[in-house]
């Protein structure tokens, strides 16, 4: 790997920017391909590195990273390997109630590492939440402190506004992929009305899926925590 090529890669995982490195197996010529970020306008494809990359090669290298998955393909300039590398998923929940317990469960079964934020102690304990990073900051200090990036999804589910405005008011101008809210649509309204009054622009607000999950028909805690994981699932990858 040349030095052009490494440089740009450290700097990527040190910003859990993903990326992937294509390799021309004949020629052992690479080049680093970047899923497009719409907070800096970046659409760059294969520009750092020796290897000219054409648009279906790009494309099978963003697939690949929204797939979280490294795979070899054929193309026109030959056989070509692409390797991901991918931030660690996270999902920061706020809220512990009811719902996010089974919601932990299956995050983690998906490979997620999961933090929950509440500052009411009374919910967020270990003997409720065993082996999870737990928060007591208020809400928009402690999602500030988490650094959210591009392979995070934050879900609020307090149902309280002043324990979820605070969370979407640092995660709508995160790089979050992915951002739900509990609630109805009546509530979802009333949301909406608040974000606006505080500043939050239409194309902001619209990042929330809300009310959150896939529509199932489930009504229990573990069957909205299904549909919970099933909405960050497709979101996730739907991002190539």
């Amino acid at each position: 790997m040349k030095q052009a090529i490494l440089d740009a890669l450290l700097a990527a995982r040190a910003a859990k920017r993903p990326v992937a490195t294509v390799t021309h197996l004949e020629s052992g010529a690479q080049a680093l391909v970047y899923r497009p970020n719409d907070s800096d306008g970046d659409t760059s494809g294969g520009e750092v590195g020796d290897l000219a990359l054409d648009e279906a090669a790009i494309a099978s290298a963003r697939r690949a990273i929204a797939d979280d998955k490294s795979v070899r393909i054929d193309s026109d300039a030959g056989t070509l390997f692409i390797q991901v590398s991918n931030p660690p998923k996270r999902m920061i929940i706020v809220g512990a109630v009811h719902i996010a317990q089974p919601l932990v469960e299956i995050s983690k079964t998906a490979g997620y590492a999961l933090t929950i934020v509440d500052p009411r102690g009374a919910f967020a304990t270990r003997d409720r939440f065993p082996e999870v990073e737990l928060s007591e900051d208020w809400p928009d200090d402690a999602l500030k402190a988490l650094n959210i990036d591009t392979r995070t999804a934050v879900v609020t589910l307090t149902h309280d506004p002043k324990l979820d405005d605070p969370a979407l008011h640092v995660a709508l101008r995160s790089e979050a992929f992915y951002i739900g809210s509990l609630g109805s649509k009546k509530t979802h309204g009333g949301r909406v009305e608040r974000l606006t009054q505080a500043g939050y622009s239409e194309t902001e607000i619209a990042r929330i899926h809300a009310p959150i999950g896939l529509y199932i028909g489930g009504k229990s805690p573990a069957e909205i925590a299904i549909s919970i994981m099933a909405q960050v699932t497709e979101v996730l990858h739907q991002q190539g």
